[in-house]
């Protein structure tokens, strides 16, 4: 019942995002929601609210909702449409979600870069956004705040995309299928892929939905390899400090698993959507569940964003946020030409 305030809020935020998104349909539902928890995170009341009587709520949208949410988000996924891309298009997607990652954690690093915040600015823009980050933040234990740069970086970032990309569509001179392509291998979250490129028609939209989800299939082994080095890590510590998990519950207990519930539950809805003849209004009613969790979770990330401090001492994860923008767009555009 402590939870139950601030899930209300968090889903009557969702329906004003729903709303702002019907009346401006060039801004991704999940988008608004972010945006809306920005802004209504700035004033104190809400300030107050949220570390008091909303908090635990807030909290439970932010994780749990944002995990059922990943998982869902398998449902969108079949193998099949993913393997008909060809090889050159699926090595090439690949390689731009690798290099992307390793090239912006690097960077991250770098530029020193506090706690999970280099992981989580990597992951949520070679893979799928903020619920790339959600995910690997389940994994890392990374706390609100440590979310909130990244979100905001990677919802700035995406929100340029819609308007950025389709006025470079002419000047490069790519069709209709090549922009499609351009853009499901660049943009992050997956509805701002389809407000970029349902500009360019529905061929373009439909080879930029399928170019998005395979990258979404890269969640899955990345947060299953950033559980695997943490848990390492974590024994790495025990053994340096002498302690022993066995006779230390707590410490077990704070190892995470080799492959989290929700990755574990993300992979079988791929298989299933792949194998099975799931029913149309099956897909239709988890999308819509899917949609309203993440909407709840990503406005419960973006109410913890505090503008004030992300101007004053978030400028080098800005750097690093618009630098690895630029390169997976670079990176996709010689895609598009390759393939």
């Amino acid at each position: 019942m402590k939870a139950l305030p601030g899930v209300l809020v968090a889903g009557a935020a969702a329906l004003a995002a729903l709303g702002l998104h019907t009346l401006l349909p060039v801004v991704p539902l999940l988008t608004a929601s972010v945006l809306l928890g920005m802004v209504v995170g700035q004033l104190p009341p809400f300030q107050r609210l949220a570390a008091g009587v909303l908090k635990p709520g807030l909290g439970m949208s932010a994780k749990r909702f944002m995990r059922i949410g990943v998982v869902l988000l398998g449902l969108k996924l079949s193998l099949v449409d993913i393997a008909g891309l060809g090889w050159v298009t699926l090595a090439t997607t690949v390689a731009i979600v690798v290099v992307t990652f390793f090239v912006t954690l690097w960077l991250g690093r770098r530029l020193g870069l506090a706690g999970p915040e280099p992981l989580l600015i990597a992951t949520g823009f070679s893979i799928c956004g903020a619920s790339a980050i959600g995910a690997m933040s389940g994994v890392v234990k990374a706390k609100d705040e440590e979310q909130a740069t990244p979100v905001a970086l990677v919802t700035l970032c995406g929100t340029l995309a819609i308007f950025v990309l389709p006025a470079l569509r002419g000047p490069l001179g790519l069709s209709d299928e090549q922009f499609g392509h351009w853009v499901g291998a660049s943009v992050h979250d997956v509805g701002q892929v389809v407000a970029t490129a349902q500009i360019a028609g529905t061929g373009a939209l439909a080879i930029a939905v399928v170019v998005k989800l395979t990258r979404v299939v890269l969640l899955a082994p990345m947060v299953a390899a950033a559980a695997t080095i943490e848990r390492r890590r974590l024994l790495a510590v025990s053994a340096r400090t002498g302690a022993h998990a066995d006779a230390d519950g707590a410490a077990t207990a704070a190892r995470p698993p080799i492959v989290p519930l929700f990755v574990a539950g993300f992979i079988a809805a791929v298989l299933v959507r792949t194998l099975l003849p799931v029913p149309e209004l099956v897909l239709d009613v988890a999308d819509g569940v899917q949609t309203a969790l993440l909407a709840m979770a990503l406005f419960s990330l973006g109410a913890a964003i505090r503008v004030r401090t992300l101007v004053t001492t978030g400028w080098r994860a800005l750097v690093v946020g618009l630098v690895s923008w630029l390169l997976i767009a670079v990176l996709a555009l010689g895609a598009v030409h390759l393939a």
